[in-house]
């Protein structure tokens, strides 16, 4: 098992490195960054000496090591917008990007889950139909039209949550409804076919032929079995949700990541977002490398190789 993390590790490491590089090439090739971080009434002096400031005239080898030292020790310099240092602004985001992304995957899971075992085990059912229904609903329908619905008949006609801003607890319902809506449906899918899956198995027909009683076969091989493909799929969702969340934060005024990250790029404040990009891929990233040793312990097939 030791090899195995090792070398998620070692994966994970040589990734992070990737978008570090990313990060800084697509600063470049996007213009001149002096010009684009500068106001656009700037003279071609002041254009200059701000180049100069920044080091844009050094090597693209030296800029390159500066922006690695850099970002390895969280120092991606001051905003141009709001001349502070970066990282601070965006590790002050994260608890609202974390408590939505966190509320969301709550609900897909206590919602999902539940609606997938039983959908599995009685296809066909009354409770099943529903399951897919809502499955269905939530991978087909978009996120931003859903926001701007809820808002209109749910904050506006109904006044029954807050329109935006993370004010008070109410406040977060609706983003984190939108937001885990495509999880559940996902989870939905997922749990059903694998408790279909495994229900065929020999070992499941073999555990009903020496007696076992349905409840003991359920909790220790059905449910066991259903939580290895469950376990990295809401993993890898939560990464998602925390990364991918910039237009339901922009929607509903959340102060988090996604909305500052929005703005940033409004702003063309380019320290912040390249602090703002490395910061999301490390999480993300670390997410990654939690659920395949979540993976690897629930299923030792995986730390053995197979």
């Amino acid at each position: 098992m030791q090899r195995y993390f090792i070398s998620r590790l070692v994966q994970s490491v040589f990734l992070l490195f990737g978008v570090m590089l990313l990060v800084f090439v697509m600063v470049r090739v996007t213009g001149d960054p002096a010009a684009l971080m500068m106001p656009r009434e700037a003279s071609p002096e002041d254009v200059e000496a701000f180049r100069e400031k920044m080091g844009f005239n050094d090597p693209t080898l030296v800029q390159f090591g500066r922006f690695i030292s850099g970002a390895i020790t969280g120092d991606f310099g001051n905003s141009l917008h709001f001349k502070t240092p970066a990282m601070p602004m965006v590790v002050e985001r994260l608890p609202a990007t974390v408590q939505l992304a966190l509320t969301g995957l709550v609900f897909a899971v206590v919602v999902g889950i539940p609606l997938g075992l039983v959908g599995g085990f009685n296809p066909g059912s009354a409770i099943d139909n529903i399951g897919r229904f809502l499955a269905l609903l939530g991978q087909s329908v978009p996120n931003f039209w859903l926001a701007l619905i809820m808002i209109l008949y749910f904050a506006v006609r109904l006044r029954w949550f807050p329109t935006f801003g993370r004010d008070e607890w109410k406040s977060v319902i609706m983003p984190a409804f939108v937001l885990g809506l495509p999880v559940m449906g996902q989870v939905v899918r997922l749990t059903r076919s694998a408790v279909l899956e495994i229900r065929g198995e020999d070992f499941i027909r073999t555990a009903h032929s020496k007696g076992l009683m349905p409840r003991t076969i359920y909790t220790k091989h059905v449910l066991r079995n259903v939580a290895i493909p469950l376990v990295s799929v809401i993993g890898i969702q939560f990464g998602y949700m925390l990364g991918g969340s910039i237009y339901i934060e922009f929607i509903f005024a959340w102060p988090g990541m996604g909305q500052l990250l929005q703005q940033s790029i409004g702003w063309r404040d380019f320290p912040l977002v390249q602090a703002l990009a490395v910061f999301t891929s490390a999480i993300v990233l670390g997410l990654n490398l939690l659920t395949d040793m979540a993976y690897a312990i629930i299923d030792p097939r995986i730390r053995y190789g197979r």
